[in-house]
């Protein structure tokens, strides 16, 4: 409860932030075109300020699915495929955030293999061709060359290495209470982008929330080293960078779960979830505009 009551306290103060600095570019406000000016982190776009980015909290995943476990690798919500459901997912934590977000066309950072409608997909043809903002208006990245990277090129110091939620909150620590071990995203992604492996990697095209699979992920935050230096029951990660935000490891399962708590490689404690190794099963949502 202290965890959820916290974060709504970061959320607030998130949204007055971006209300401030929105008032500040107001002679932005009608161009839907803006530059900011030299220096100036947050200038507007349309009617809103700048907010194309953000890694799914703990809390939202929870407030959806309706689950404490949240959603697993099955990301439907509703939908017909994993694709439209985990898009739908990403639009309304957008707009829950920010108000009036929710009309930007808002994508998942994930890639499929063709097993369902969705086809083949490659998560990075999905989502634009940037510049992408936290929500507090900070540079993620410019384009796809800076962003399909172990890390996002040019992104701004504070969160390079430690990417947001929805409320611009570093998710390492999301709600001011101290680190912990969240990091491992749903991505089916390899470090190029591109759809990594067969449907194990994607939980059946996101459709999937058995305790079979392993669902590739990325890193929110980095934990050093490659993934040699853990040990692996069920996932898998290789000498993959444990850095790279898009493909680090192998989850060990795509059933839901959540394991803040270090407890080593994914499948060390036992279960076959999407957040054994660390993590709840969140994404990363890219909108198409600024």
């Amino acid at each position: 409860m202290g965890r959820v009551v916290a974060v709504t306290a970061l959320a607030s103060v998130a949204v007055s932030f971006a209300a401030c600095n929105s008032e500040s570019s107001s002679e932005d406000a009608n161009d839907a075109d803006a530059v900011c000016p030299e220096g100036q982190v947050m200038c507007s776009t349309g009617d809103l300020p700048r907010f194309s980015f953000f890694a799914t909290s703990l809390e939202a995943m929870r407030r959806l699915s309706g689950s404490q476990d949240g959603f697993g690798g099955d990301l439907r919500y509703g939908e017909a495929t994993g694709l439209v459901g985990a898009d739908k997912i990403c639009t309304e934590i957008a707009e829950t955030s920010m108000p009036g977000a929710g009309a930007k066309v808002w994508r998942a950072f994930l890639s499929t293999t063709g097993s369902t409608a969705d086809g083949q997909v490659n998560a990075r043809d999905r989502i634009g061709s940037g510049p992408w903002y936290d929500r507090l208006g900070r540079i993620v990245a410019q384009d796809l060359t800076a962003l399909i990277n172990e890390r996002p090129e040019g992104a701004d110091a504070a969160i390079i290495n430690d990417l947001p939620n929805e409320y611009g909150v570093p998710n390492h620590d999301p709600d001011g209470t101290g680190e912990v071990d969240n990091h491992d995203f749903l991505t089916g992604t390899g470090e190029d982008g591109n759809v990594y492996g067969g449907t194990d990697s994607t939980c059946n095209d996101w459709t999937s929330s058995t305790t079979q699979g392993s669902p590739r992920c990325g890193h929110t935050w980095s934990t050093g080293g490659t993934g040699g230096d853990w040990p692996v029951v069920d996932g898998g990660m290789g000498g993959t960078s444990m850095a790279n935000w898009m493909s680090a490891l192998d989850e060990a399962g795509c059933a839901p779960g959540v394991n803040l708590v270090e407890t080593g490689g994914p499948g060390s404690d036992g279960t076959r979830t999407v957040g054994s190794g660390g993590g709840y099963g969140g994404i990363y949502c890219f909108a198409l505009a600024p």
